[in-house]
Formats: C-alpha cells, sequence, structure tokens
C-alpha cells in the first residue's frame, strides 16, 4: 500500500521512463536504525527535537569514526531504497507540480538523503543522533562533519 494520499500519481505529476541503473561503485558502509518503518510516518526534515536514531557502521569501517565527538553536527548521506526514481513533476502536498530537483522529496532518479544530524553519543560503531527522517534499515553511504555555512 502506498503512502501517497492519491496513491499512485497525483494530478499533475510527470513520470519519465529511466534508463537503466549503472554501478556506481557504491559500498554501503553502515545501517540507519530509526522508529519509522513506513514513509507516512517519518518526519519530514527531521527534528533535533525528535527521537534518537542509531546509525550502526559496518565493519571494517569503524577506525573512521575516530575523531567525532558527542556535541557535534554530522552529515548523513544515506540511499532511499524504498523509494520510486521516475518522478519528473510531483504533486504531493502541493497545488501547482514542482520538478523534483526543487523539491527535497526522497523521489528522485538517485535516490540518495541527506540530513544534518546533532551527535548525541557513540558506542562502539553505533552512533545515537537527532535529526533523522528516513526509514528503519535504510543503507548509509557516507559520514562527514558539518560545516557551518560561510558568512
Amino acid at each position: 500500500m502506498s503512502d501517497r494520499p492519491c496513491q499512485d500519481l497525483c494530478p499533475g505529476e510527470v513520470t519519465v521512463v529511466a534508463p537503466p541503473p549503472t554501478d556506481a561503485g557504491l559500498v554501503f558502509i553502515g545501517r540507519i536504525h530509526t522508529p519509522w518503518h513506513e514513509r507516512r510516518e517519518a518526519p519530514r526534515q527531521g527534528s533535533r527535537e525528535g527521537p534518537v536514531c542509531h546509525i550502526e557502521v559496518f565493519d571494517p569501517w569503524g577506525p573512521a569514526l575516530e575523531g567525532l565527538a558527542p556535541g557535534q553536527e554530522i552529515d548523513v548521506l544515506y540511499w532511499l531504497h524504498l523509494a520510486r526514481r521516475d518522478l519528473v513533476l510531483q504533486a504531493r502536498h502541493r497545488d501547482v507540480p514542482r520538478g523534483t530537483f526543487a523539491l527535497r522529496s526522497p523521489v528522485r532518479p538517485n535516490p540518495i538523503g541527506l540530513s544534518r544530524v546533532l551527535l548525541e553519543g557513540i558506542a562502539g560503531q553505533v552512533l545515537a543522533v537527532r535529526g533523522l527522517d528516513c526509514l528503519d534499515g535504510t543503507p548509509l553511504i557516507d559520514l562527514k562533519p558539518g560545516v557551518p555555512p560561510r558568512p
């Protein structure tokens, strides 16, 4: 069952036949654990007041966590493995359809998610964070320290 209010396509939405994916050589370095199992449950854009979620970093990547510290912001890149990839115009939650590249929707040709989260704690190879908006079991692509915006 779809969590989209108009099931398959909303009025004004447009799909394309996407070319077959090619291997970009991605390696999932971990898995994200959240309380959300369906898209309609997950918050839009995450929230620092939301629940603590956990990022499990797989072997052999544990040593790469060295230097991260609770209290800092980190950028989490993840693969939105359940998202469709064929919409170029989207109408969900809007009166006028907008182009996929003008939205932060998980529905995109390459479903890469990005969230800036607050690192609450580290226990071995598991990070406790606040601010995620993805589903439980989402594959982890990368972690980067947050960089403050330039003045």
